[in-house]
């Protein structure tokens, strides 16, 4: 395992550009994160004694243009697939496949992810004696008609991250003007530098996987599964999951002497985990809601009075 230095560099917060994007990079200890403020705060980077430990995929600038996912993004207003371009929520109906050029879809053509990257403000950076951190938020319902029928319920989302020498966390607020659908999520692309993909040892804390059809949407039902962990091998998951145990629920995997830890600290019951057989990567997905949860109205709700908050955390080690 790296070992850590007796002397770590102080935490601390700068500006950057990334693939022509503005960028904020936070430092503690030996670990760097970078988010990208006008690609929907996604955590383009996570760099540990100079490696990267995040999958960049197509890159930061194909994100923000298509929502072809890299690094750690977030999923919103819903994570994973819906079953139709049209759904119901709250009471209200809505028709995708007006706001098409908002909405990347799935190789099936079924809308997936949520909208394209939205713009976040930045409202506070620092850093202090043990953790950097920046605080941003957007506006959704002003400004911008074709997302907001696309999702058509005010709201302001806030995410709170903040770094140590050691660790990563990401809370999001949701505070609607009204109540709000939350059917939220985080992709983390993980991989481990200095090790084969079949290599990497994974933890599973999970007791039910969801069944799926064949466009990979639950049915309804789920079955037992016993916490697992072991070598990830040759193979591929697209697996929903229910029931996590631990408190927190945490993730893990390892390779090339590193080990990666998500855990699901708050707001999240559910886990999609996805490791395909064309990408040296495994994403333990945080989700408030199962796969398809906004439309079949298995989501949480969000309100002036009740927001809704969420954090999750990866450790480096």
């Amino acid at each position: 395992m790296p070992t850590i230095p007796t002397t770590l560099t102080p935490p601390a917060v700068r500006h950057s550009e990334r693939e022509g994007l503005s960028i904020v990079v936070l430092s503690a200890g030996d670990v760097q994160a970078a988010f990208a403020p006008t690609a929907g705060m996604a955590c383009c980077s996570l760099l540990h004694d100079g490696e990267e430990l995040l999958g960049q995929n197509d890159g930061l600038r194909a994100y923000a243009r298509t929502g072809a996912t890299m690094g750690i993004p977030l999923l919103h207003p819903w994570a994973n697939r819906l079953p139709d371009w049209e759904y119901e929520a709250l009471g209200r109906r809505v028709d995708l496949r007006r706001t098409r050029p908002v909405v990347p879809s799935d190789p099936a053509g079924l809308p997936i992810h949520g909208l394209l990257p939205a713009r976040f403000e930045v409202a506070d950076v620092g850093a202090g004696p043990s953790a950097a951190w920046v605080t941003a938020a957007t506006c959704h319902g002003i400004g911008d008609p074709m997302r907001f029928a696309a999702f058509p319920f005010t709201h302001r989302l806030r995410l709170d991250v903040e770094l140590t020498a050691q660790r990563l966390r990401i809370t999001t607020t949701i505070t609607g003007t009204a109540t709000v659908p939350v059917a939220t999520g985080f992709h983390p692309y993980l991989a481990p530098p200095g090790a084969r993909r079949e290599d990497w040892r994974i933890e599973l804390p999970v007791e039910r996987r969801i069944v799926v059809d064949d466009q990979l949407l639950p049915t309804g039902a789920s079955e037992p599964l016993a916490p697992s962990a072991g070598p990830l091998g040759a193979r591929v998951y697209d697996d929903g999951f229910t029931r996590l145990t631990g408190r927190p629920a945490t993730f893990a995997v390892e390779g090339g002497g590193r080990r990666l830890e998500v855990a699901f600290e708050e707001g999240y019951p559910f886990a999609q985990v996805y490791a395909p057989p064309d990408l040296d990567v495994v994403c333990f997905e945080p989700m408030t809601t199962p796969t398809a949860g906004l439309a079949r109205g298995e989501h949480s709700v969000a309100t002036a009075e009740i927001p809704h908050v969420a954090a999750f955390s990866v450790k480096i080690g």
